[in-house]
């Protein structure tokens, strides 16, 4: 049986014998541990005819089987899609599922306003009605995806240099100067040009698609990218294999009666591009317990040899009068009297009624 003093009751009042702490933790995100998918190691995965019509999975080269990033085609007007009913295509679901999602109720309507507030647009004024949309897996992406690190490199089948990598369109967010807006998805922060989190333009002179980090999402403006990355003109149309030199571009046509795999555009694109810097990120959440002994407690052993017969005397006459005891572990209960926590000290720690001691133990979750 325990010995009187064995237990202490903590005061769990944040400041008082408890401190809670909050720390972000970032990661790269992909499967392998880097922050980096480049151009080489890109491919599609391995799906079925029924999820094409739908999205096309990002791997990487050396592993195929694992899909890194998932990238949509959405148009409002169900352009470029097998019609699965009269009345909507698998590309009309898509935009209206993501806005659906990621638009605040009075804004599904009306749609993904992406790139027409800006006083530089390819869109007038109005919604974009085609949108591409790279979507996180979940497993990699933790918590979110980490804001202001991360860079989408494109380029088209015209773009001089692409190898290189001298007419790259590159992307980012820009949460280094802009404060994210409230949505349902949690915040939101515009794409503009640039890497990295430093901002090239800003999203008032052209906006190229939203970012939800929660969401681990990217909403690219179709128009946007169509107009800023130059394509060939046998580019508009099916799209028939990944990593076509003639097939990098975003022009887009009407036909609704066929799959265009138009999502397969944004992978071709990536093909000389990459996606780098990408980081997953968590809160970290830790609890630190400072475990007062004073120096009227833990002076005896809670070991139950270290007493005998029915009044429970001590075996060991040295043990009276100011004994010396060394606390070996710590355990923590809740208030229901179990266990939620124990852990053993890296070297014993003596203790009699001449000492006190304070013992931090610290719980991460």
């Amino acid at each position: 049986m325990a010995i009187a003093g064995g237990n202490i009751i903590l005061d769990s009042t944040e400041g008082m014998d408890k401190i809670s702490q909050t720390e972000k933790v970032t990661s790269g995100y992909h499967s392998n541990g880097l922050a980096n998918l480049s151009n080489t190691s890109i491919r599609t995965s391995s799906l079925s005819d029924t999820n094409e019509t739908y999205f096309f999975g990002i791997s990487n080269s050396s592993t195929l089987t694992t899909q890194e990033w998932n990238i949509a085609f959405g148009d409002s007007a169900g352009h470029g899609a097998n019609v699965e009913t009269s009345t909507k295509s698998e590309t009309e679901a898509i935009y209206k599922k993501y806005a659906s999602i990621l638009l605040a109720p009075t804004e599904v309507t009306g749609g993904f306003i992406i790139s027409s507030p800006a006083s530089n647009p390819a869109i007038s004024s109005g919604k974009d009605t085609e949108i591409f949309v790279l979507s996180a897996r979940r497993s990699n992406m933790k918590d979110r995806i980490n804001k202001g690190t991360w860079t989408v490199e494109l380029t088209g089948s015209l773009t001089a240099g692409a190898v290189s990598g001298s007419d790259l369109l590159k992307l980012t967010d820009d949460s280094v100067n802009s404060n994210p807006t409230a949505t349902p998805a949690g915040d939101r922060y515009n794409i503009v040009s640039g890497s990295a989190g430093t901002v090239v333009s800003a999203s008032t002179a052209r906006n190229f698609g939203f970012f939800y980090p929660d969401m681990g999402v990217l909403v690219f403006s179709g128009a946007e990218l169509s107009a800023s990355i130059p394509g060939s003109g046998s580019e508009v149309g099916d799209v028939t294999t990944f990593d076509n030199a003639t097939q990098r571009g975003f022009g887009t046509n009407t036909d609704t009666d066929a799959n265009n795999k138009y999502a397969l555009r944004f992978v071709n694109c990536l093909a000389s591009g990459s996606l780098t810097g990408f980081r997953d990120e968590e809160d970290q959440v830790s609890a630190q317990y400072f475990c007062r002994v004073r120096s009227g407690q833990m002076n005896f052993s809670n070991n139950p040899t270290f007493v005998s017969g029915s009044l429970n005397e001590l075996r060991h006459t040295t043990m009276k009068g100011n004994p010396n005891t060394f606390i070996t572990s710590v355990q923590l209960y809740n208030t229901s009297g179990e266990m939620v926590a124990v852990g053993n000290l890296s070297t014993p720690l003596k203790k009699n009624f001449s000492s006190e001691a304070t013992i931090k133990v610290k719980l991460t979750y």
